[in-house]
């Protein structure tokens, strides 16, 4: 085994819920609204999100969609946010947006380095994907990572996964898929030849994946955290 191609939300990295810090950021600004506002507006805000982050595959459309995010958080809070600007709505928002590594994510990313196998993260996400592994402190134990925002494909589609091979050299023969979701992490590798793993983590104070979905097939190991990636990598090598 000379790759792991790893997903990033709910696999490596966890959303702190994020209408507490909401409510917080925009009283901050002046802006009072209940945590059930706040609520009710990230929810949209995500579920915009999740249907339009495919547009910010550079700077300019991580911009244009992060405002538009902004705007649907207004639109949410209706009333309780009439005079609230849309820098200060966008500012807000991007604030409570923060992004956690599970606490055996580093440990188990050490521990697969040292035995000489490449890291790459391959996720359904927009452009930003590499700042929020920079600051989460895991681009270092990386070795490459793409969105599909940049690629400009999804998964559970297989060419997102070729792109993520290719930027370590490595064939579907040599790697393995390491993620939350049956749905796009693994249909989407065995459809690319690649093995996958199931990471069924246990529900904590924050958010993972969006689409978890099913249990895996009967023929796909399932782990609850990342410690015993490194075995099992080694089982298969």
């Amino acid at each position: 085994m000379t790759a792991v191609l790893l997903d990033a939300l709910g696999t490596l990295l966890e959303l702190e819920r994020p209408w507490p810090h909401l409510a917080r950021e925009l009283g901050e600004r002046g802006t009072r609204v209940t945590e059930e506002q706040a609520r009710a507006a990230m929810l949209a805000e995500m579920a915009f999100y999740r249907a339009e982050h495919h547009r910010a595959g550079d700077a300019d459309g991580l911009a244009r969609l992060r405002r538009e995010c902004a705007g649907v958080v207004l639109a949410q809070l209706g009333p309780a946010a009439a005079a609230t600007t849309i820098d200060d709505a966008e500012a807000a928002l991007l604030a409570a947006v923060r992004f956690v590594a599970y606490p055996d994510v580093v440990p188990a990313l050490e521990e697969l380095r040292a035995d000489g196998v490449q890291l790459v993260v391959v996720s359904n996400w927009d452009v930003s994907l590499h700042a929020v592994l920079a600051q989460t402190g895991l681009s270092g134990l990386l070795d490459g990572a793409i969105s599909s925002a940049e690629a400009g494909t999804a998964k559970p589609d297989p060419a997102i996964f070729a792109r993520a091979l290719a930027l370590v050299g490595a064939s579907a023969e040599d790697a393995i898929m390491a993620g939350d979701s049956v749905a796009t992490d693994v249909a989407g590798a065995r459809a690319a030849g690649i093995a996958a793993v199931l990471v069924a983590r246990e529900a904590g104070e924050g958010l993972g994946s969006f689409d978890a979905g099913p249990a895996a097939p009967a023929d796909v190991p399932t782990l609850t955290s990342l410690a015993g990636l490194r075995e099992l990598v080694r089982y298969r090598r």
